[in-house]
């Protein structure tokens, strides 16, 4: 009988060469010598400078304490519950398996994955990475969990070893479907959890002059790389009862940058708020097999 095994990520590379990097006392080297640092925290910076488009990429600390105030109090839990689900539906759970949180965050939803898989008792060997631009938000996560691999690093040049990865999540992020091309394992899973028309329209009418509907990025990748093999949608109310569990979501979505000075106002004198919770889920399989050489 096997028995889950949870273990460090192998498949990290150099972000510069893209080849292999192995693990020394306190750094990770590739073969061209190039080396990377293991934090005090356990997390490893792999975010050269020439992959930065800003000094300070990503969300800020502001930004990332505000979001695991609002996900440690369980108002997003559900959306964990089913993600967590939807992962173990798509690997096959009798054999080993890395699984990639692309764009972790604070790492909140990688914990309550790993949870999950203790929980089930499920029976093979997993590894799991979180990778996030933001250092702050690394920086956070690694002291969330310790058998997690956490990484700073770009979706759009993951350094990871090709086709090392069987299955792929994002919550809320910016993916990369031809960033995640060469790290996929042929028949490797992507699934993108992202908000749907409804998602905090209550918030959105406070702080927008105009409030537009959440309009969703399309669920069907151009690539033909791709399939879209499921959806699943997820709605539930959240009840928000402070004026600091209100602060703290604007502050830790992209509604913050965007409010009218008006809609803030109003914002910073609410002491309750009934929010309408409106997920989107989207599986897709990775077949390179299409591909035109």
């Amino acid at each position: 009988m096997h028995v889950m095994n949870i273990t460090p990520a192998k498949n990290l590379a150099c972000p510069i060469d893209k080849l292999e990097l192995v693990r020394k006392e306190t750094c990770y080297q590739c073969s061209n010598g190039h080396s990377f640092d293991i934090a005090k925290q356990g997390y490893i910076n792999l975010l050269p400078v020439q992959h930065k488009k800003s000094k300070n990429p990503g969300d800020s600390k502001a930004m990332v304490q505000a979001r695991t105030y609002f996900l440690d109090a369980g108002f997003y839990r559900p959306i964990a519950d089913q993600l967590s689900k939807l992962i173990f539906n798509n690997i096959d759970n009798a054999n080993e398996n890395c699984i990639f949180d692309a764009g972790c965050g604070e790492g909140y939803y990688l914990q309550q994955i790993i949870n999950f898989a203790i929980n089930i008792k499920l029976e093979s060997q997993l590894s799991f990475i979180g990778m996030d631009i933001s250092k702050p938000a690394i920086l956070a996560a690694s002291k969330r969990n310790k058998q997690a691999s956490w990484i700073v690093g770009t979706n759009s040049q993951p350094p990871l070893l090709d086709n090392s990865i069987d299955l792929i999540f994002s919550v809320f992020g910016f993916h990369s479907f031809d960033g995640f091309k060469n790290i996929l394992k042929p028949g490797g899973k992507v699934i993108l959890v992202e908000p749907g028309e409804k998602h905090l329209q209550e918030l959105r009418e406070i702080i927008y002059s105009e409030p537009a509907s959440e309009k969703p990025e399309s669920k069907t990748s151009s690539d033909s790389d791709y399939t879209l093999v499921e959806t699943q949608k997820l709605e539930f109310k959240i009840n928000l009862n402070t004026n600091e569990q209100i602060l703290d979501l604007l502050t830790m979505t992209p509604h913050l940058f965007r409010a009218s000075s008006e809609g803030k106002a109003s914002i910073e004198t609410m002491d309750c708020l009934c929010l309408s919770a409106d997920i989107i889920f989207s599986v897709f399989v990775f077949n390179p097999e299409t591909k035109i050489i």
